[in-house]
């Protein structure tokens, strides 16, 4: 049974807001020690996903570094944007920039889901004094045709629930593959995607209009990522893959290797796009690749 959030439980984080360029008032999410020696961790999620995705990853790391967690625009707590055509990546970079001198951050840990990922690749060639270390979670410079439709056909799509059993439901039915190995993880996932309205139904809790960004940025010319991967050639780079993602493929990231031979890479069995980094397997590969930050 998916029960509402509860309301009770300990706030382990800081709300923090700050303003864009442009105005906007953008939100993220503060755990740990601002004053800690250790590298503090920048926690980028996926196209629709939102800070919360992060909070068990950020609970484990806050006990001895800093971590920090944003909503980029039209996601979860931050500002929609009324002008669709922000929701670009040069726009969320530029975000981005704000937000390292907003939270006083210096070189930090990027750990990227998906878009996030991109984002961090991104960073490499426009902030690449900023990057300390990057973990790329199912996501890289090559993407599959297939999985980047089945994203387009989503982001758009917002089918009111009228409770949290049915949107758990309704998630498991849409997408079969999600990384969700126990009941307390499938809750987050869910209470993490939805959000309750004043019309008393469960939204997505993301600006419907991301849409309307990607389906321009897909009728363009994408840009060669190879070359953003490529400026994180003095980075070190873990990299996860869901052993059925349909967004990066095996030969990719054959050639992620390839291109970075000291690249990290555990391969996520029994997942698709993307792992939740709650995985057995992932913990362990982010615990040792972390501990010399």
């Amino acid at each position: 049974m998916i029960a509402p959030p509860r309301q009770d439980q300990p706030q382990d984080w800081r709300d923090r807001f700050f303003r864009a360029r442009d105005g906007l008032r953008l939100y993220y999410r503060e755990y740990g020690d601002p004053a800690s020696d250790r590298a503090p961790v920048l926690c980028l999620g996926g196209l629709t996903r939102n800070s919360r995705d992060f909070d068990l990853l950020a609970r484990r790391l806050a006990g001895d570094r800093r971590v920090i967690c944003p909503d980029l625009r039209g996601r979860g707590e931050s500002d929609r944007d009324p002008n669709w055509r922000n929701y670009r990546p040069e726009v969320y970079l530029d975000d981005l920039r704000q937000l390292l001198c907003a939270a006083r951050l210096g070189k930090v840990i990027l750990i990227g889901t998906s878009l996030g990922g991109v984002l961090g690749m991104a960073m490499g060639v426009a902030m690449p004094s900023a990057l300390r270390a990057v973990v790329l979670n199912d996501t890289g410079p090559a993407f599959d045709v297939a999985g980047i439709a089945r994203i387009i056909d989503y982001v758009g799509e917002d089918e009111p629930q009228p409770d949290w059993e049915a949107a758990a439901r309704h998630m498991a039915d849409r997408f079969p593959h999600l990384s969700a190995r126990n009941d307390h993880i499938w809750q987050r996932l869910v209470h993490n995607t939805y959000k309750l309205a004043p019309d008393g139904r469960l939204h997505v809790n993301w600006d419907l209009n991301l849409s309307r960004g990607l389906k321009q940025l897909v009728r363009s010319e994408l840009p060669d990522l190879w070359p953003f991967y490529r400026s994180l050639r003095n980075v070190p780079v873990l990299a996860f893959r869901g052993a059925w993602s349909d967004v990066v493929t095996a030969a990719a990231f054959d050639r992620m290797a390839e291109e970075k031979p000291d690249l990290i890479r555990v391969t996520v069995r029994d997942v698709g796009h993307a792992p939740t980094l709650e995985e057995p397997e992932v913990e362990a590969a982010l615990h040792d690749f972390l501990r010399d930050f």
